[in-house]
């Protein structure tokens, strides 16, 4: 089953045109990575899935329906959106912020009651934020708070999660907590999760299939193994990448090239054709 389809898609701001020609569906629980260059139209393509923004051809379906078809509130029982960056200004305790997830679940001015405020208190700990609960967002750090706002898109039960970025500034370690806490919700829950990331090893380390972008097209589609190749990210990226295979299991490993370390051409092509996942 599909959760995700896309069918020649174009998004336009004004005149300008922003996606062209995407067509892509996402399975029911894969974990789907959108990657490509700044201004590629990731995060339009994002928004345009959570129903945020209306296409200018083609078809976008969430569970079989266009998302502008569907009431907000509708449609927010079943998808959740993490923004790229937590607010930092946002007033209100851990645990007010997760119970939050539960609005699109009450009649309007419906209080919450005790079967949400388990489910808030679950999703607190499934994220690792329970001992967090009285502490304002303010007085947290930023893998602190994305954790936060992880958990109240939880609260609300998705069946699709989208995340803009949700790694975006944090440490090394925060940045594979993260991943790893979205793996588990994707395993044990079967929620679909779309995520948009610059990061391409850690891409090619958890995504299921990758979408590469480049100036509003579709560069490639696939498994990882299949887009993360040195021909197709120099083209997309401008500039020059070793790709070999992960130590840690066959998925590609990609190291760009600064010019002071650049060798002859040639010679670089060499090392990479040798040094393809699978190769020898």
């Amino acid at each position: 089953m599909n959760v995700v389809t896309v069918r020649e898609l174009g998004l336009n701001y004004g005149r300008q045109a922003i996606l062209r020609q995407i067509d892509f569906t996402v399975a029911a629980g894969e974990f789907f990575l959108i990657i490509g260059p700044n201004g590629s139209g990731k995060t339009s393509l994002l928004k345009t899935l959570a129903g945020l923004l209306a296409p200018a051809i083609g078809q976008v379906k969430i569970f079989g329906r266009p998302p502008q078809t569907q009431k907000r509130r509708q449609l927010a029982r079943q998808v959740a959106m993490v923004p790229q960056q937590a607010p930092t200004d946002f007033p209100f305790r851990v645990a007010e912020t997760v119970l939050m997830g539960r609005s699109p679940h009450l009649r309007l001015w419906e209080l919450e009651g005790e079967a949400d405020h388990r489910l808030a208190a679950q999703a607190m700990e499934f994220t690792e934020v329970d001992h967090l609960a009285r502490r304002r967002l303010d007085q947290l750090s930023g893998g602190e708070r994305q954790r936060v706002f992880i958990a109240r898109a939880l609260c609300q039960q998705p069946r699709l999660l989208l995340l803009d970025e949700p790694t975006a500034a944090l440490d090394p370690a925060h940045q594979v907590r993260i991943l790893d806490l979205l793996e588990r919700l994707r395993r044990l829950q079967g929620v679909t999760i779309v995520m948009i990331s610059h990061n391409l090893n850690l891409a090619a380390m958890y995504g299921d299939r990758l979408l590469l972008l480049n100036q509003g097209r579709m560069s490639a589609l696939g498994p990882p193994h299949k887009v993360l190749t040195f021909e197709i990210l120099e083209k997309c990226y401008g500039c020059l990448m070793l790709v070999d295979e992960n130590p840690l299991g066959r998925v590609p490993r990609v190291t760009p090239v600064p010019e002071k370390y650049q060798p002859a051409r040639d010679e670089v092509n060499t090392i990479l054709l040798t040094k393809k996942p699978g190769g020898r």
